[in-house]
């Protein structure tokens, strides 16, 4: 109603306007319009009720849709949101079992990989066992295709499988049946000029292998390279030739091997001899031997001086005493005649020559007798205990220039080389040793000689109161 007038009032004021004469006319044109506009103003408003009427019923249509639809939505997001439940709890349960899978996974790969680098140091050691068997030498070629599959799981080229796996344990089972085999065969071997000879092949397990051809007997040692024997450059000492000779011949159950596979018999290549290493040790070696040769001729000498020089005093004493007893005096220097090179002799003829004397006057006879003894019989030895006491400290002093050496190289060339140092280190202990190895035989056989020394003049001393008791005896017998 409000827009009716809103609409039509400008047209009524209008009318209103209009001059009385009009206004008959106008007030019934104005009632018809009045009316037209009523009718239409009704029209309209019985349209816009209908309009309003279909867009309430649209309204209520659409707000009962949407509110289905919203039903519908609210149960879909329920069974959504329960699904979502379901689906984490589902994700939830996927992920612990995703990581329990991927533990064992790693514990599995883990344990694999320890596996697989276990079974390619195995087989580098195997292949190493194999090529290093001296019997490997007298195999046939075909050996090598054999083990060629242990370089390539070693050197990670091929991936070890069970076939593998039991082709390895079957090699490892075949070198322990060959390490218990002892084989006696002839075969190719270098020898030590560098000839190819056929000799008398002797090989123990994987340990040792020796040969014979001719009357030369020695080791071989084990080439891999060239899967060749090669001889020794040095030959063994003579017990063990003899030995290798005997059990080769079948006259022996026993032999000699190498249980380090090579590692002794090379030290014994390369082992010097004493006279070998003598000359690394300088200027201070000769010094040091011409004391060894002055002490062995220092020691022989005395040696052959104390044994011309031994004697059986007692024997000596016994006939005194029997001919003293009696006063035969004569017999009793004839007895010592006989032996008058030895000391106790004279010792004791002295004392017969003052027999007449008192019993000081013939003891300090007799011990005047000794004492011209005595410096005959400790000649020499204390220039060998002088001898045994510059022996070290010349191998000392050899020690000490050696040093010095090996510190000038270390200043004009660094540690780069130790080749450079071991003239010096050799001087320095090849001196020390030497020293040390003339001095202890030296002061052991000036010790054992100070003893005999010894012992010879207690003899005497010894003697020599047993012929003033004697002496004194008789006197007392024989009145």
């Amino acid at each position: 109603m409000k827009m009716f007038i809103y609409r039509y009032l400008p047209i009524l004021l209008i009318l209103l306007a209009i001059s009385p004469a009009h206004a008959e006319d106008m007030r019934e044109l104005q009632i018809q319009a009045a009316e037209a506009l009523l009718q239409k103003a009704a029209a309209e408003k019985e349209s816009a009720l209908e309009q309003a009427a279909s867009s309430m019923a649209a309204i209520t249509r659409d707000r009962d849709a949407l509110e289905q639809a919203i039903r519908k939505s609210e149960s879909a997001i329920k069974n959504l949101t329960k699904e979502i439940h379901t689906l984490q709890a589902k994700e939830m349960a996927l992920e612990k079992q995703e990581k329990e899978l991927a533990d064992k996974l790693a514990t599995s790969d883990s344990v694999v990989r320890e596996l697989v680098g276990v079974i390619r140091v195995n087989a580098k050691d195997i292949d190493a066992l194999i090529a290093r068997n001296p019997q490997t030498a007298l195999a046939s070629d075909g050996n090598e295709e054999q083990t060629g599959f242990l370089a390539d799981i070693a050197g990670q080229s091929l991936f070890p499988g069970m076939e593998d796996i039991d082709r390895m344990i079957e090699m490892v089972r075949a070198q322990i049946r060959t390490s218990g085999t002892v084989q006696l065969t002839r075969g190719p071997i270098i020898d030590r000029a560098g000839n190819t000879v056929t000799a008398d092949l002797l090989i123990i397990g994987n340990f040792t292998a020796a040969y014979r051809s001719g009357d030369e007997v020695g080791f071989l040692n084990y080439s891999p390279a060239g899967r060749k024997l090669f001889a020794l450059s040095k030959l063994p000492p003579s017990r063990l030739q003899k030995q290798l000779k005997s059990y080769m011949a079948g006259k022996s159950e026993a032999v000699p091997m190498d249980i380090t596979r090579g590692g002794a018999l090379s030290r014994l290549t390369h082992e010097l001899s004493l006279w070998e290493q003598i000359p690394k040790g300088g200027m201070l070696i000769w010094p040091i031997l011409a004391i060894l040769v002055v002490g062995v001729l220092i020691v022989i000498e005395r040696v052959i001086f104390l044994v011309r020089r031994r004697m059986d005093g007692d024997e000596l004493t016994r006939s005194i005493e029997s001919f003293a007893l009696a006063q035969d005096w004569a017999s009793c220097k004839k007895a010592c005649a006989r032996m008058i090179g030895k000391p106790v002799a004279r010792v004791m003829a002295a004392g017969i020559e003052c027999c007449h004397m008192q019993r000081e006057s013939m003891e300090n006879a007799l011990q005047e007798a000794i004492l011209r003894e005595v410096p005959v019989m400790e000649r020499f030895l204390s220039t060998l205990g002088m001898l045994a006491a510059i022996a070290p400290l010349l191998g000392l002093l050899g020690t000490v220039t050696g040093m010095i050496d090996t510190f000038q190289v270390i200043t004009l060339h660094g540690t780069g080389d130790p080749r450079m140092m071991s003239g010096g280190i050799s001087e320095a202990l090849v001196t020390t040793m030497l020293g040390l190895s003339v001095a202890i035989p030296i002061m052991l056989a000036h010790t054992l000689l100070n003893r005999e020394v010894d012992k010879r003049i207690g003899q005497m001393e010894e003697k020599a109161v047993a012929l003033v008791n004697i002496v004194f005896k008789s006197r007392d017998v024989n009145p």
